[in-house]
Parts: C-alpha cells; sequence; structure tokens
C-alpha cells in the first residue's frame, strides 16, 4: 500500500533520486516490518466485523477498512493469516536500535493477542486466568475473602454506627454526590486542572483537543473515543449519581494524562514521526489495554500527587458542588481504605465468568466487597458482562506501572513524568514493565 514513485532529475551531469510522494514519510530501504503491520492493521479491522467493539480506535488510512475485511472475511482466515504473520516476524533479522526491537515484540504480542481473541469469540472453552494471560499479557494476582475482610474492619471503624456497613458506607458517601445541576461546573474544574498539570510536565500535540459530553444508559462511568489528529470524544455516564471524587477520576484518566494524552502522543510519535502503522489502531482486547488502562489509572496519582488532591477538591471543586467539607478528613481516609479493595472486582469477575457463581451472588459480592449499592453493583456487573475479562486491567494495569515507574524512576517527580511520557511514547510490552 506505501506506494513511492521515484523520478531521474539531471542536474550538473549527474542524477539524483527524489522521492515524489508517499502515504508517509518513506526510505528507499523498505522496512521489512511494514508490509506486516499493515496486514496485521487488516486483520484487526476485519476482527471488529465479528466482534463489535474490538476496534476501539482507528486513525490510519481508509482503504484498509475495506480491504481487510474483504481478504479476511471469516474468523479461521483471520487467525490463519495472524500466525502466518507471526511466523514471518520470527524471520526478520533483529533490527539494530533497542526501539524497532520493542516495536517487533509488541506486535508479536499483539498478534498473539488477537489469536486467543479469535479463540475467545468462536467459544474455545478457556478459563478467566487463561484467557487475560494470552489477550492482554497477565494474570491478576488472587486474594481470599480475608484479605478484603480484614479491609473491611478498618472501615467499619472508620464509619461507626448501627446496622449493615454497605448502608453506612453508601450513606457516608452520599453526603458527596455532585448535584446534577452542578456536575458540569464541576467536571470542566477538574478537566481543567488535569490538563494544566499534565502540560506542565508533557508536550502535547499543537492543537490537541477534546468535547466532553454527558451520557446515559452505558455499563461505564466514563470513556474515551480518540478519534486522531489528537481529537477526542469523552463521555460520562449519568446513569447513577456522581461523588466528588469522580471528577478528578475520570478528568485523569479519560482526558489528561490518560486516554486522550496516550493516543495523543501514540499518533504523533509512533504512526505520524515514525509512520509505524500498526500505531493507528487500538484493539480494545490486547496488551495495549493493560499499559492504556493501567497509566490511565496512575496518571491520577501524578497529577496529583499526595495531599495536592486534597487541596484542589477541597478548596476548588466542593465549593463548586456546594459540598460541605466538614467531613473530608474522614472521607478521603475511607476513599484510600477502600481503593484496596480494588481486586475485589476482579475477584467476583473471575468466579462469575468461570461459572462458580450467580449473578445474584455476583451482584451480592460487588456490593460487600467494594461497599457500593445495588445499582452500582448491577452495572458493575453490566460492565462485567460486556467487557468481561478487560476487568483486570484497571487495578492490575495500574499496579503494574506504578511498581515499574517506582522501580525506574524513584520518587523524583520530574523523572517518573519522564518515564510516563516513555510510556506513552513508545512501544512497551507488558513483559517489559513487568519486571
Amino acid at each position: 500500500m506505501n506506494k513511492i514513485r521515484i523520478a531521474l532529475v539531471v542536474t550538473s551531469g549527474f542524477a539524483a533520486m527524489v522521492v515524489l510522494s508517499g502515504r508517509v514519510a518513506a526510505q528507499l530501504a523498505i522496512d521489512p516490518m511494514d508490509p506486516i503491520a499493515e496486514e496485521y492493521i487488516e486483520l484487526v479491522l476485519a476482527m471488529d466485523q465479528h466482534d463489535s467493539g474490538y476496534v476501539d480506535a482507528y486513525f490510519g488510512p481508509e482503504e484498509l477498512r475495506e480491504t481487510g475485511p474483504e481478504r479476511f472475511p471469516t474468523l479461521d482466515a483471520i487467525d490463519t493469516a495472524a500466525r502466518s504473520l507471526l511466523d514471518r516476524l520470527g524471520g526478520i533479522e533483529p533490527p539494530d536500535d533497542a526501539l524497532s526491537v520493542r516495536r517487533v515484540t509488541a506486535l508479536a504480542q499483539s498478534l498473539i493477542s488477537l489469536t486467543a481473541r479469535v479463540d475467545v469469540i468462536s467459544g474455545v472453552d478457556m478459563s478467566f486466568d487463561e484467557e487475560t494471560r494470552l489477550v492482554f499479557g497477565a494474570v491478576a494476582p488472587k486474594h481470599e475473602d480475608v484479605h478484603f475482610e480484614a479491609i473491611l474492619q478498618e472501615i467499619d471503624a472508620l464509619l461507626p454506627g448501627e446496622g449493615d456497613l454497605n448502608a453506612r458506607a453508601v450513606t457516608f458517601r452520599d453526603a458527596f454526590v455532585i448535584p446534577p445541576d452542578r456536575l458540569a461546573a464541576v467536571f470542566d474544574a477538574a478537566i481543567d486542572e488535569c490538563r494544566r498539570r499534565t502540560r506542565q510536565h508533557i508536550e502535547l500535540p499543537e492543537g490537541e483537543d477534546f468535547t466532553l459530553e454527558y451520557v446515559t444508559d452505558r455499563p461505564w462511568s466514563g470513556y474515551n473515543w480518540f478519534r486522531g489528529n489528537a481529537y477526542s470524544l469523552i463521555q460520562i455516564n449519568t446513569d447513577l449519581p456522581r461523588h466528588i471524587d469522580r471528577a478528578v477520576d475520570l478528568g485523569c484518566h479519560e482526558g489528561y494524562p490518560g486516554h486522550h494524552t496516550y493516543g495523543s502522543l501514540t499518533e504523533r510519535e509512533l504512526y505520524r514521526e515514525r509512520g509505524w502503522i500498526e500505531f493507528s489502531v487500538y484493539p480494545l482486547f490486547s496488551p495495549t489495554a493493560l499499559l492504556s488502562e493501567g497509566s490511565a489509572n496512575f496518571g491520577i496519582d501524578l497529577a496529583f500527587p499526595g495531599a495536592e488532591r486534597i487541596a484542589f477538591e477541597t478548596e476548588i471543586l466542593f465549593p463548586l458542588a456546594g459540598l460541605n467539607v466538614d467531613e473530608a478528613e474522614r472521607y478521603y481516609r475511607y476513599l484510600e481504605l477502600r481503593t484496596e479493595l480494588g481486586y475485589a472486582r476482579i475477584e467476583v469477575a473471575r468466579d462469575y465468568m468461570d461459572g462458580l457463581i450467580t449473578r445474584a451472588q455476583a451482584v451480592d459480592r460487588l456490593q460487600r466487597f467494594q461497599l457500593i449499592s445495588v445499582e452500582e453493583a448491577e452495572q458493575s456487573l453490566d460492565f462485567i458482562e460486556t467487557y468481561g475479562t478487560y476487568v483486570i486491567n484497571y487495578t492490575l494495569g495500574q499496579d503494574l506501572v506504578r511498581d515499574y515507574i517506582q522501580r525506574e524512576a524513584g520518587d523524583d517527580p520530574a523523572r517518573r513524568w519522564a518515564l510516563f511520557e516513555r510510556l506513552l511514547s513508545e512501544p512497551f510490552s507488558v513483559s517489559e514493565i513487568g519486571g
């Protein structure tokens, strides 16, 4: 598809080779990775015909949207071609530079993931952990109920009173709900601050932008639809009440320095600058998801470290929402403890998808171990039923990214931001950050 026309120009008695045109800036010596990467794009776009939503974002050549499904119309054709590409990758002479070596590794892992996803869609029986290992390149650690019960005991002491802890926790949280008529003002202020803080450390593409929408009837709380050209549509689901801390959470996660930043930097550095076409597509069920969701979650604490977040929210967002700050200190301690319950959702998803518990039991366990209302538990399970094993990417991904940055950059803010930017701009693989 990368057709290059070359003309001979006679000047002062010698001929100069001049590249007249090309879809991307190309070299005369074609990288042997490029045709493999282009066919990979076609396979991913073809897969979306069988697995609706598999392509989360695509901003590459439009003609591949047609040629992919035409060349690979069936799941068998996609699987066969993906395995053939893996063989071709194995036959490529190792590149000279480290970044290109990592490109090969990342593409190989993406192809393995694609073949595994074909198996999932085809109905091949595999456990929750086996699927996450093959599709995302990682397996979430297991936690017994006793792990979560110890955390619940701490929360119980923090929120004394009569009756069920879940009911007390939900009632306590309800005091920090953003009134619907103030939601837009709070979210606008939050995402503006997320953007300002990110720009202090990362040079974003010129003209990058987003549109913020409020939607209903979705299985998720927020979503970033990256459209290319450094532009995103960010949607916030208002089916359920939004608590004050979710403004910064979603502003960072979906926007800055999360998904919008990730998409913008990947597009600029890997697709536009280097011409690595495989980075013009984002398959939802792929190792990329673990890094994308993990970095988006880690980016919250990176942008708002320690007491800075509490100060911003209590001084700026609480007044905008009309909330009382008297119980703020206890609320943030509650949120800190509740974060430690993050793996409970994965445990519920694992047991539910492996057929060990019923839907009613899953809802009950989500309420019990995440201290959420029945409505929130139902929405959480709707997400699991829609996206399945994808649920591991948030908590496990965040832990992998956090541990990698701590290991490599320590506590120095400048080094942490610099390494974080590299994670969003270079072809890292799950195995590389896993240590």
